[in-house]
């Protein structure tokens, strides 16, 4: 009974010991911060338009009509994709909504702007995806005779949209720069 009494009596002092109160401070909340150089633009030349891109960048030209700007860096592209206007304007342009308006499955909200640019003859739609889709942003833009472009921004990776906000806001503001610096050839 004495054992029994001795270890009860050293167990209530090593706890009262070893449980001394601590200022327990709550760690404050943080949040990633990427910080992304400003954009030097080069002058991508193709064979019916030109736009400015981020330097940053590497420009994969799959032809002609086909173009990958890659962010390898964010694991990100844009898409750009050039057609001829065969008397089926409408089509492409409802065919190019439709595709933005596929990501409202997954996406919270979509928020179209119009572009005009009247002086170079550039007109389109700018459709900003928010949510987690597959792609943050697209584009298309046209003469309304000859050509017709449309652009798109994707990483590689499953769409979260929080955790790649900062890249996708980047590379938004890399898409806006083609748009306003497009031009056409003759």
């Amino acid at each position: 009974m004495k054992n029994k009494l001795s270890v009860f009596l050293i167990l209530i002092v090593l706890a009262a010991v070893g449980c001394e109160e601590e200022n327990v401070m709550p760690k404050p909340k943080a949040m990633l911060r990427l910080d992304y150089p400003i954009a030097k633009e080069a002058l991508l030349d193709a064979d019916h338009f030109s736009f400015n891109y981020n330097d940053r960048a590497t420009p994969i030209i799959k032809n002609q009509s086909a173009i990958i700007i890659d962010y390898p860096s964010m694991k990100g592209s844009i898409f750009v994709t050039h057609k001829n206007i065969d008397g089926n304007l409408q089509k492409l342009i409802a065919d190019a909504e439709k595709l933005s308006m596929e990501h409202m499955k997954k996406a919270d909200n979509i928020q179209p702007r119009t572009f005009i640019n009247e002086e170079n003859r550039v007109y389109g739609t700018y459709f900003q995806i928010i949510g987690d889709a597959a792609s943050q942003s697209q584009f298309y833009l046209t003469d309304s005779v000859q050509n017709f472009i449309t652009g798109s921004v994707y990483f590689y990776s499953k769409p979260n949209y929080d955790s790649i906000l900062p890249a996708a806001d980047y590379l938004q503001g890399d898409m806006r720069a083609i748009m306003e610096t497009l031009r056409w050839k003759k």
